[in-house]
């Protein structure tokens, strides 16, 4: 499956600085830089299974520098349909540049993709990269 993100931003933040954008039934997701503060760079990222069906708040993939450990968390209940490939094929950093644009963790569809309960708007979210 290759679906674009578009320009068009229907964004939204998780409590624990996660991002997740909608286009239409799927979605993007990462995480927020601020949630990175401290890397040098992304030593590892380790999938868990990124396939099935994942709910809200589950640990689908962990990165790691030196002593440093963030869980990446599913934003919502969906299904995970592709993982960004520049994550998988060993170039990990580019997150430190991009964590809220071009670098997204996964691709999902959402099982309420018009439901927004409990994601942070953007305009409330304090942690937004300048």
């Amino acid at each position: 499956m290759n679906v674009e993100r578009t320009k068009k931003k229907d964004l939204y933040y998780t409590g624990d600085h996660e991002w997740i954008d909608y286009q239409g039934s799927v979605a993007y997701m990462g995480i927020c830089l601020f949630k990175l503060i401290g890397f040098k760079q992304v030593q590892e990222i380790r999938f868990n299974d990124a396939s099935g069906f994942k709910k809200k708040g589950e640990v689908i993939a962990s990165l790691k520098y030196n002593d440093y450990n963030i869980s990446v968390h599913m934003p919502v209940d969906g299904k995970i349909l592709q993982v960004n490939e520049k994550l998988q094929n060993g170039n990990p950093n580019f997150l430190l540049d991009c964590a809220e644009s071009s670098g997204w963790i996964a691709l999902i569809a959402p099982t309420l993709p018009h439901e927004r309960y409990d994601l942070i708007h953007p305009k409330k979210y304090k942690f937004k990269a300048k």
